[in-house]
Order: C-alpha cells, then sequence, then structure tokens
C-alpha cells in the first residue's frame, strides 16, 4: 500500500470546468476568474477578492499595494514557507524574521513585541498548517505600534479565529491553491483586503499596472485603446482555465474540510498512546482546517543540546516510513537557516531556536479528504513499526 502525502479532488465537475473556456476561446483572465473572485469572497466574508498566479504573487502585491518598501521592517515568523519573507525583499522592504510558540508551530505574539523597531511597518502572521495565529494579541501589538497586517493564510481556507474567517482579521489576506492546500487550481493565489483602495491597487498592479481591465474596456465605445498604465506593474493574471477551475473546487469546500477534519481526528485517537508524537494542538480560539496534519518527533523533550540526536531519530522514523510505502515530509522550514537568510542577514540556526526545533523535529503525516480507514490504518501502523525500529537500535 502505497499513501501519499495528500491527494487532490478532482471530478467530473472539474473537468467539464476546465473545457468551458476552450469553447468560448477566452482562456486568459475572464469572467471565469471574476466568478471565481466572487465566490471565494463570499465564502471567507469579503466584500471582493483578486485572483493572482499563486500567493506568493498574492503577498507581493499586498506588500506593495500597502507600500511597503526600502527602509521599511516586515515582521515574519522564521517557521514557514520562504514566500513570506521573499516577498518582502521584492519589495526592497526587509523581512526581520522572529521565533514561534513551539505548540502551535505559529508567531509567538512575546517574540514579535520584542522585535517592533521605530523602522517596522507591518507583521505577516502566518496561519500554519490550517491552524490561526494568536490573533488578539497580534492586533493589539499592531493598534498599538501603528503596524500593517498581512495575513499569510496559504494554508487557511477553512480555518477560523473565534468565528472569523482568517484573512478578513488583519488590513490584507492572501491564500494559496496550490495542489497541497484544501482546493487547487494547480497554481492559483487570492489577495482580499479591508480597505477597498487596497483592492483596487491590487487590480491594476496585478495587469501591469493598466489602469482598466480588459472587459471594462471592450465595453467602452473606443474599446480598441490601450488603458492607461500609470503603476508599475506585474504580470500576475490567473487565466480563465483556473477560474473555472476555482469556481468547481470551492463547491466543494464543506465536503473537503468535513473529510480533513474526520481524518484529523481520527488520527488524534490513533496516536493518543504514542508519546514520542505530539499530535497538533488546537487553541480555544481556533477552528483548524488541517491543511496538513503535522506533529512533532519528541521522544524527550527538545533542546538546541539534544537536537542533533533527535533530528538523526526523527529522519530515520521517516525513512522507515517512506520505505513501507507512507510518504511523510518535515512540516516546512525555518528560513533564517536557509542559505540566503542566513549569509544576507547572519542568522544562526540556533538564533531563533523553536522555529529550528520544529524544522528539525515535525513529521506530516499523509491527510487527505479520500482517505479510508485502512489508509489510515497503515500510517499508524508503519510509525509504530518505525518507532520500535528506532527502539531496537538502542
Amino acid at each position: 500500500m502505497q499513501i501519499p502525502i495528500t491527494k487532490p479532488w478532482f471530478d467530473a465537475d472539474d473537468f467539464a470546468a476546465v473545457q468551458k473556456p476552450l469553447q468560448t476561446g477566452w482562456v486568459v483572465q475572464g469572467p471565469h476568474v471574476a466568478r471565481f473572485e466572487q465566490v471565494f469572497a463570499a465564502y471567507v466574508g469579503a466584500d471582493a477578492a483578486v485572483a493572482c498566479t499563486s500567493c506568493t504573487t498574492a503577498l507581493h502585491l499586498a506588500y506593495a499595494a500597502l507600500g511597503l518598501g526600502p527602509g521599511a521592517e516586515i515582521i515574519v515568523p522564521s517557521f514557514t514557507w520562504v514566500a513570506t519573507a521573499n516577498a518582502a525583499i521584492y519589495c526592497g522592504a526587509t523581512p526581520v524574521l522572529v521565533d514561534i510558540d513551539l505548540a502551535t508551530f505559529n508567531l509567538d505574539p512575546a517574540a514579535l513585541e520584542a522585535a517592533i523597531t521605530p523602522n517596522t511597518r507591518a507583521v505577516a502572521p502566518v496561519h500554519l498548517f490550517g491552524l490561526p495565529a494568536d490573533m488578539d494579541p497580534i492586533m493589539a501589538l499592531a493598534e498599538k505600534h501603528g503596524l500593517a497586517v498581512i495575513e499569510d493564510a496559504a494554508c487557511g481556507l477553512g480555518t477560523r479565529h473565534r468565528g472569523r474567517h482568517v484573512g478578513t482579521i488583519g488590513d490584507v489576506g492572501v491564500f494559496s491553491f496550490h495542489p497541497r492546500k484544501a482546493v487547487t487550481t494547480g497554481e492559483g493565489g487570492m489577495l482580499i483586503a479591508r480597505d477597498p483602495a487596497h483592492i483596487e491597487r491590487s487590480c491594476i498592479m496585478r495587469n501591469h499596472g493598466a489602469g482598466k481591465a480588459v472587459a471594462e474596456r471592450e465595453a467602452d465605445r473606443d474599446g480598441f485603446m490601450l488603458g492607461p498604465f500609470a503603476e508599475l506593474g506585474f504580470n500576475y493574471r490567473l487565466t480563465d482555465f483556473q477560474g473555472a477551475l476555482g469556481v468547481t473546487q470551492m463547491a466543494k469546500v464543506p465536503r473537503v474540510l468535513d473529510g480533513r477534519r474526520a481524518r484529523a481526528r481520527r488520527y488524534d485517537r490513533l496516536l493518543a498512546g504514542l508519546d514520542w508524537l505530539r499530535t497538533p494542538a488546537v487553541p480555544d480560539y481556533a477552528e483548524h482546517a488541517y491543511q496538513s496534519y503535522v506533529t512533532l518527533f519528541a521522544p524527550e523533550a527538545p533542546t538546541l543540546a539534544n537536537l542533533a540526536d533527535l533530528h538523526a531519530a526523527r529522519n530515520r522514523v521517516m525513512r522507515f516510513a517512506g520505505e513501507h510505502g507512507v510518504q511523510t515530509r518535515q512540516g516546512t522550514h525555518a528560513v533564517h537557516g536557509l542559505g540566503y537568510y542566513a549569509r544576507t542577514f547572519g542568522y544562526g540556526p540556533g538564533d531563533l531556536p523553536h522555529a529550528h526545533i520544529a524544522e528539525q523535529l515535525s513529521i506530516t503525516l499523509p491527510l487527505y479528504p479520500q482517505m479510508t480507514d485502512a489508509e489510515q490504518d497503515h500510517v499508524f501502523e508503519v510509525m509504530q513499526a518505525a518507532w520500535h525500529e528506532e527502539g531496537q537500535r538502542g
């Protein structure tokens, strides 16, 4: 039995949807993208949404639309996909990497507060793996210091913080439709914002800086004229193939999320007796969407002193799982330890210890809504066997 880390859910509606742009001949950003934006905004409770080519480009648009550039510092948790920090550098801003709460894998509000300087202009909390960051203290600090809040909700579709969908709490929220996410358009991203001016500016900037969308120009009497290009923009437009697929994928969100949560609860029960593996925490404020089911390998309390030995043991467990048909992954990376960031900003792995520990000891288990009990039982049995094999080494 081979168990992948995840599986996208495609059905006949999706197959039919991607053919529609071929039938009309309109395959670039057009009516299906517009419909996708409307459906998405309605689901998360936003007034409007801006589709673009990826969550990375949505982040770039978000930082740019807020005017974050040279001299501005943006505080980013180190345990995240590198794009959260990279997009700040694209704008000429400086990402300031801070540590996480090891229990939740999310931004530690105390670390945020300690990192604020006179140059801090924004914070980008990440709702990692579908668990919301602790937004109450983050928003309080942002208000106190006049900081913009950009929610990186790449993993956050269906994630709620005290009943509010993530991405709607701060100034701007961004989402991903990568194949490992709850719904997918292959690649693709979405931006929402509290201020309509940020939506308007993002729409302009995703389309080379053009002041009018194609559909608006074609409705004009003089539609043969190109629009004004008053902004420096980018080509971040989603195709209508992806927009059509996004609409049918969004129709499956309730079933996808119900399936993911049911499988996560079953993992919680299966793994409850494994004292060497910490299952995901869910604080009282959180509604977890389980974009991934990420555990922490911790047969003893992890520290920087014992980390090398624990990391080697974690890798042996994951290698054993792969050899027995179960695909696993580390949760994500600690950005401050990556080559570019270490060289450019002088970070050492131990500077942000919880992020470093999370990178070295996290284990993502397979999770997808179509998963069967037999597949999940196999994952559990292989993980048990992997730990037994590790114990034999002692």
